[in-house]
């Protein structure tokens, strides 16, 4: 008896290493229910290359749920539901965009904590659980391996003030993410003294990280401020490029998914976000080369283990001063 039983408790440790997956298991109360309202309605601005194929693993998973889909840019996506609301009508239940901070400010989402946000840590997700982090961008240095040695790669943002870089750094002319967030990790006198000094270094200003990825592989600058999964694609790719993962701090924009106000089918929809939360989808996201938010999910590069950088995510109330930060970033910069 004492065999089987520890037989019995090593095959418990084995599908629930930790003891989370059996607590993140769905509610069949909460299927129950998502079952008699039978549908759900997600606005987002992630890609329909990434988005259709989360639905229909969703379906097949539910499939007496049906997932309808409105994927748009995130201005689109926002300005659709300002006006759908202010014409009182509420058609989404779930939402996904980097800009879902603007959402809480005007009182559209509302707080829902998924047992699968249980493995997310505290950066990726909101407090009182209005949003969840469902992928991050990096914000990081990157460098062409033809043009620059590894031992002397720029190891921080302040690297990028020696005199040996001038004229070959290239920053996005759109870069305010990057500014504020740095501005909200270092304070206003030291961000200020170093863009200051920054600005002198002649940056090359181009629009668009995959087209400065892509430029500075082919050597027209040695290193940028570049996505650090564009890098990883590269690399596999064979081109001649790498990222620094030492930065302090590493800029993360995270795009967050949420739940109606007023949600339809309420439901469904924290069904539908459990489950993009959840390992299963999130592996899917790896897939599609994105940087999933769980903690659980094998990074793209070992890099990119969330226990071994120093992150920094955009701050969420970036959108209510978005036009003073793009004033004082064109100042600085005299763009």
């Amino acid at each position: 008896m004492r065999i089987a039983f520890i037989a019995a408790l090593m095959a418990t440790f084995l599908l629930f290493p930790s003891g989370v997956a059996r607590s993140q298991a769905p509610d069949p109360g909460l299927i129950e229910a998502a079952k008699k309202e039978g549908e759900v309605v997600w606005y987002t601005s992630m890609s329909i290359s990434e988005s259709q194929p989360l639905v229909d693993r969703f379906e097949k998973k539910y499939p007496f749920i049906k997932g309808h889909l409105l994927r748009a840019s995130s201005e689109k996506v926002l300005q659709r539901i300002l006006t759908e609301t202010q014409a009182g009508r509420w058609d989404f239940d779930v939402v996904a965009l980097s800009e879902v901070g603007v959402l809480r400010e005007k009182n559209m989402i509302a707080p829902y904590i998924s047992p699968q946000s249980k493995a997310y840590v505290a950066e990726f997700k909101d407090a009182k659980g209005y949003w969840t982090a469902v992928y991050n961008n990096y914000f990081v240095i990157g460098y062409n391996t033809k043009l620059v040695p590894a031992q002397a790669a720029p190891k921080d943002w302040q690297d990028f003030l020696d005199a040996k870089w001038k004229g070959k750094v290239s920053i996005d002319q759109e870069e305010y993410e990057w500014y504020a967030t740095l501005s909200e990790a270092w304070g206003k006198e030291r961000t200020q003294k170093y863009m200051t000094a920054l600005a002198k270094q002649d940056i090359q200003w181009r629009k668009g990280h995959t087209l400065i990825a892509q430029l500075m592989s082919a050597g027209e600058f040695s290193v940028a401020i570049v996505y650090a999964h564009r890098i990883e694609q590269m690399k596999k790719e064979g081109a001649p490029v790498e990222w620094v993962n030492t930065l302090n701090p590493i800029v993360v924009s995270t795009n967050g998914i949420a739940i109606s106000a007023k949600a339809p089918h309420p439901n469904a929809s924290k069904l539908f976000i459990d489950f993009v939360l959840s390992k299963e989808a999130q592996d899917l996201l790896r897939g599609f080369n994105r940087i999933p938010a769980r903690s659980d999910v094998e990074p793209l590069s070992p890099k990119m283990d969330q226990s071994k950088i120093k992150i920094r995510v955009v701050p969420e109330n970036l959108p209510s001063r978005y036009g003073d930060v793009v004033k004082e970033f064109k100042s600085v910069f005299g763009l």
